[in-house]
């Protein structure tokens, strides 16, 4: 059991940590707004706009979320150059986070999700987005910063975070693991569909329910702990994953890892939350889950921490990076419970 001084060592180290966040980046926008009348075109809300605001998305939310930490987010992608683009590198320089691992591009554009919101209620999503996989040249190119964010910094863990629009390829999750293991850096997922079983040889492979079911074409009962560990430890032989954390929404996250030639795993429960919005979350379980990685905390705790992090930023409206604060205090309350 942690006491109070250890937790506060334990979340001290994360400043210590330079983390490498390889994926799909994306301008978050937002208009706020309020909702006292039906629209006399449409059976549709009209939103009378109050505010708007760009936040950094996708896997620069990752990036945020280490910041919130206190560690040294590196965002490694790929974006247009263009107005979002431009938008985008200004929120990453008002953020504190180098630019080092990002590369503009002339012939893609900045993926941007514009969320519509009416009395703290999302009303619509409108996405404008290229999911083109890079071509030859902007592999090359993305390799090239890779080596030199490699050869800047000290990296303690590279996270691969992947939305499915593209930067990410088999050729370059290769190159990578190829490279951290060279170097003895840990590697941590959290994937789509595209890429599912090319993540292979990582350290933490982080999927949702949904993804296990198509990335194996196997369709199980969560419920049941004989199909889900049955489920998790086929994909562990498929991926060569040293762990896997399954998160499972309201039933929890299931964590499974290698100990001594055997697969030892536990289900922990999802604490009850006031769910205001999921937008984010996983994006928080990977930031969280894999400092704790770096800092080589033991599986059960480090899937427990990850799974309090993931239910607070449900709490809140929109996609947010966690408040350290708040899980500290939530993880000692866990660990004297």
């Amino acid at each position: 059991m942690f006491t109070s001084d250890q937790l506060d060592q334990l979340f001290e180290r994360f400043h210590s940590l330079n983390v490498m966040v390889i994926g799909d980046v994306m301008v978050d926008a937002y208009l706020w707004g309020n909702v006292e009348r039906i629209c006399p075109e449409a059976p549709v809300p009209i939103v009378d706009v109050k505010r708007r605001e760009n936040r950094l998305g996708g896997a620069a939310n990752v990036g945020l979320n280490l910041k919130a930490l206190g560690a040294n987010p590196i965002l490694c992608s790929v974006i247009g150059q263009d107005q979002k683009g431009e938008d985008f590198i200004k929120l990453v320089k008002e953020s504190g986070m180098p630019l080092n691992g990002l590369l503009m591009d002339e012939k893609r554009i900045t993926t941007t999700k514009f969320r519509i919101i009416g009395n703290q209620t999302q009303m619509l999503r409108v996405d404008e987005e290229t999911t083109e996989a890079l071509t030859t040249d902007q592999v090359d190119k993305l390799k090239d910063r890779l080596m030199e964010v490699f050869n800047t910094f000290d990296v303690h863990v590279v996270i691969f975070q992947d939305y499915d629009k593209g930067v990410i390829s088999e050729e370059l999750i290769r190159f990578v693991v190829h490279e951290c293991r060279n170097r003895d850096i840990p590697v941590t997922v959290d994937p789509k569909k595209r890429n599912f079983l090319n993540y292979r040889d990582v350290t933490l492979f982080k999927p949702n329910l949904k993804e296990v079911r198509e990335g194996l074409g196997l369709h199980f009962d969560p419920y049941d702990s004989e199909q889900l560990e049955f489920a998790v430890s086929k994909l562990q032989d498929k991926l060569h994953s040293r762990i896997v954390l399954n998160t499972l929404s309201e039933l929890g996250v299931f964590v499974s890892w290698e100990e001594n030639g055997n697969y030892e795993s536990q289900l922990i429960r999802a604490h009850r939350r006031n769910i205001a919005d999921v937008s984010g979350a996983g994006d928080t379980v990977i930031s969280v889950a894999s400092l704790l990685v770096a800092l080589d905390v033991e599986p059960k705790l480090m899937a427990a921490i990850s799974n309090l992090a993931g239910g607070l930023v449900c709490e809140e409206v929109g996609v947010v990076p966690v408040n350290k604060i708040k899980l500290k205090a939530e993880v000692y309350k866990m660990m004297q419970a």
